[in-house]
């Protein structure tokens, strides 16, 4: 943690910074008065807060450097800190200084994201506020530079890279649903991160599927092994709040599938603010190869459970999604993996292009499929090469800044709301992959809640089994049935 006393250059370079600023004061150089008004107080030391330090660069213009993901100096990309002690109409620029990386979307527009006590409803800068450029003062580093001016005394602003998602409101958010008592959404801790907290699993399906004995198709998707990738988290609550939603659709994907979801596979990094790395400094996604039980025991816990569905003969493990945000791209897109056997290789862009159909934000265009060396421990790659050809992993990605919609060329930032719906949408795209339009339309008629039997399995040519086709080359066609949009219900 920075010593208040320690102003300016007195701080050295960056490679000193080893905490969050901490109530922080930026005193003017040969100042020895009273602090005043105007006098910023800088503040990181909360959940997933990052400031490493900051230097005053003159009356008005100060440099921020962001603290390195914990144990790992490579990452420096996520930053979340408050600032308090303002002057009404006080005007500033803030230079954020040691970027780790050089492309960026604020080159592209993207703008940090900005609130206060009186206004905590988070919004984006003006673009035209927003400025990037290689700056010689810095190593030829490239520095993002904002201005702001300050409207109100006595409010704390806070300002961060994208839509913070921290470790507490997610789990506020599984004491809420497992409040209501749904008899198809299951809560169980999988397993604890080095510091002892949650790796939480859930299980949305019907409780029929859950019956022993039964046979269970799953779909499996993992969130937020990048701690800064905030999106991700939003995402996946879409996903979650459509599945136990009591929309026709969500009713009919419980019961033919089951879900699980593992929202926060690195809850220590996010907890911490880091970007990319655990407490340790490890990089999760690039140890699915070999996990260590007490190095990355959260990602060991989850690759044990795929293992243990992989090798039980009563369930197929349809798909595996891991979420991801990106820093440089625009809208939603997927990676998948590259076979040998081509027929395989064009099933797995079947769901991809299904939900290009559905949802208005993700690119085909983008999406794209690789096995590329670098990528061989990450989730995607490792379980596409353990699982047989009836399973599809994928990482889904999408923009920490906008989505531009198929026919135009602006660009449209993304709200939690937005994120939100393309989970709902990556949900619902599960109907179409599987054609189970007439279970929907037998799920609006009204019936008892307890039923005696099942309907039949719906067969067609996407449902893999040991009997079943599978489609040709060009790809399933998405229904022609006109559904209610889901996005609606809420």
């Amino acid at each position: 943690m920075l010593a208040p006393l320690l102003l300016g250059n007195d701080l050295g370079n960056d490679d000193t910074i080893g905490g969050n600023v901490s109530k922080y004061m930026v005193l003017p150089t040969g100042y020895f008065g009273q602090p005043k008004k105007g006098h910023l107080i800088f503040d990181a030391c909360f959940e997933s807060g990052n400031l490493g330090r900051v230097d005053q660069v003159s009356e008005f213009e100060y440099d921020l450097f962001i603290r390195p993901d914990t144990c790992n100096p490579r990452f420096r990309v996520w930053f979340n800190f408050t600032v308090e002690n303002v002057k009404e109409s006080q005007r500033v620029i803030f230079n954020i200084v040691n970027f780790s990386k050089t492309k960026s979307l604020y080159r592209d527009g993207m703008a940090p994201m900005v609130k206060s006590t009186s206004r905590p409803k988070w919004q984006r800068l003006p673009p035209k506020n927003v400025y990037y450029y290689r700056c010689p003062d810095h190593r030829k580093n490239y520095v993002m530079s904002f201005a702001f001016c300050f409207d109100r005394e006595e409010d704390i602003y806070q300002f961060a890279y994208c839509y913070p998602y921290t470790y507490t409101r997610f789990q506020h958010y599984l004491d809420s649903l497992q409040k209501r008592n749904m008899d198809y959404f299951f809560r169980e801790q999988l397993g604890q991160s080095v510091q002892q907290r949650h790796l939480d699993l859930l299980t949305i399906t019907s409780p029929d599927n859950l019956r022993e004995g039964a046979e269970q198709k799953v779909v499996f998707i993992t969130g937020r092994v990048h701690p800064g990738e905030t999106p991700s988290s939003f995402v996946c609550q879409g996903i979650i709040d459509f599945l136990i939603s009591q929309h026709p659709i969500a009713r009919a994907l419980r019961e033919h599938l089951v879900f699980k979801i593992a929202p926060m596979l690195n809850p220590d990094g996010v907890y911490l603010g880091n970007y990319r790395c655990s407490l340790m400094g490890f990089d999760l996604n690039r140890h699915w190869l070999d996990p260590s039980p007490w190095a990355h025991p959260t990602l060991h816990g989850v690759k044990q459970l795929i293992i243990q569905m992989y090798n039980d003969p009563k369930t197929s493990l349809e798909f595996y999604i891991d979420i991801h945000a990106h820093s440089t791209m625009m809208n939603g897109f997927m990676y998948g993996n590259i076979f040998e056997d081509e027929e395989r290789f064009q099933r797995q862009a079947v769901f991809p292009k299904l939900l290009c159909q559905n949802a208005e934000d993700f690119s085909y265009s983008s999406t794209s499929f690789n096995r590329d060396a670098v990528k061989a421990g990450t989730g995607r790659r490792f379980l596409g090469g353990l699982l047989d050809h009836t399973s599809y992993c994928y990482t889904l990605e999408v923009s920490f800044y906008s989505y531009i919609i198929g026919g135009t060329t602006a660009a449209v930032p993304y709200t939690e709301e937005a994120y939100m719906k393309l989970g709902r949408n990556v949900a619902r795209t599960f109907l179409d992959y599987y054609r189970l339009n007439p279970m929907v339309e037998k799920v609006t008629i009204p019936m008892p809640r307890l039923r005696k039997e099942k309907p039949p399995p719906y067969k067609h040519p996407l449902l893999r089994g040991p009997t079943s086709n599978h489609p040709n080359s060009k790809g399933g066609k998405k229904s022609s049935v006109n559904h209610k949009d889901p996005s609606n219900s809420f």
